[in-house]
């Protein structure tokens, strides 16, 4: 039996349409599932990387060193835009009324987001304004004295401010600093009394030391070295859980006696409350790439400066802890911003 033409054809087309219908849904599936999975363009624009304090500080310095690695790894230019002023707290402002799209980041001093809203009356809120993205590397401090003082030991140093309460001047870089606070945890830690003498800035603080207007000094273990290996400072101990990388043969000061005692100071970024987590993301990855590399790691080890990576959850973890801390510390010791 003969099958006609047009029915040879009509048998065909369900088959066909079949093909044709598989090949669209598996085709729309894939849309959505692209469109679901790929990442926004980001950044489309020059990055500003907002720095809360003049240039040459510690943040500056990391702030130079990261956004270079940047630029070259995400095809942006990271521009930095230095906003000291209010303790940093203009630049954490700028930051957290800045439109969260990613392109106005801050690199923070761990102080100005854990001490600066107990010392300050603050126009934000560190917990609601801003997102902690990532933690990038962190430096502990050291304690030196100018060399007519008797003490080559922490606890020769104790000793003699309890045989002379307040005739030992401390310099600070001024209220709130770390140089400052550290002083006063050693001083509530082992019951002591000093007169704190506020200089705007470390440079001029440890100007102070040298000179002999001062006695006693939290300083940069980098910008100290040079000082102690001339003789024209001595040091005493440091001021992290463990010792640093620069003075292994310096004891740390939890380890002269004050279990407990620790004062490091951490850097981060941080972006508007609202960013896209997926921003946030990327900015996370692109930091650790930043860090692991060896340019990277060797000028942050010619600043003192160590890697200390940490995602979002851990960084919010510290500020929250450190916050708490740290306003004890000024609640006990009536420290006031001026």
């Amino acid at each position: 039996m003969k099958m006609s033409m047009h029915h040879a054809v009509a048998s065909k087309r369900p088959h066909q349409w079949l093909a044709l219908t598989v090949t669209s849904v598996i085709g729309s599936l894939a849309a959505i599932s692209q469109g679901y999975s790929a990442e926004p363009p980001y950044p489309t624009r020059p990055v500003r990387l907002l720095v809360p304090f003049a240039p040459g500080g510690g943040s500056d310095t990391l702030a130079r060193i990261l956004s270079a690695r940047l630029s070259e790894q995400m095809g942006q230019t990271w521009v930095i835009d230095n906003r000291g002023g209010a303790g940093g707290n203009l630049a954490a402002e700028t930051v957290a009324r800045s439109s969260p799209d990613g392109h106005t980041v801050f690199i923070a001093l761990s102080t100005v987001i854990t001490v600066n809203p107990t010392l300050y009356k603050l126009p934000f809120s560190v917990e609601k304004d801003l997102h902690a993205v990532v933690m990038l590397a962190g430096a502990q401090y050291i304690l030196v004295v100018h060399p007519s003082v008797p003490a080559k030991t922490v606890t020769d140093l104790v000793n003699l401010a309890k045989q002379k309460p307040n005739a030992l001047n401390y310099a600070s870089g001024g209220v709130g600093t770390p140089l400052h606070l550290a002083a006063e945890l050693l001083k509530k830690g082992a019951g002591i009394q000093m007169t704190h003498v506020a200089y705007k800035g470390g440079s001029p603080a440890a100007a102070s030391v040298l000179a002999g207007e001062t006695q006693v000094l939290f300083g940069s273990v980098a910008a100290s070295m040079p000082h102690i290996k001339s003789g024209k400072l001595r040091a005493l101990a440091t001021t992290g859980s463990k010792r640093a990388k620069g003075v292994p043969e310096l004891p740390t000061i939890a380890e002269s006696g004050y279990p407990g005692f620790e004062v490091a100071t951490w850097y981060g970024l941080l972006v508007p409350a609202k960013t896209s987590p997926m921003i946030v993301d990327r900015l996370y990855r692109e930091a650790l790439k930043a860090l692991e590399h060896p340019e990277v790691q060797k000028a942050m080890a010619a600043q003192g400066l160590e890697p200390e990576p940490g995602d979002s959850a851990t960084m919010a973890a510290r500020i929250k802890s450190e916050t708490a801390m740290w306003a004890g510390v000024i609640r006990e010791a009536g420290i006031q911003a001026r």
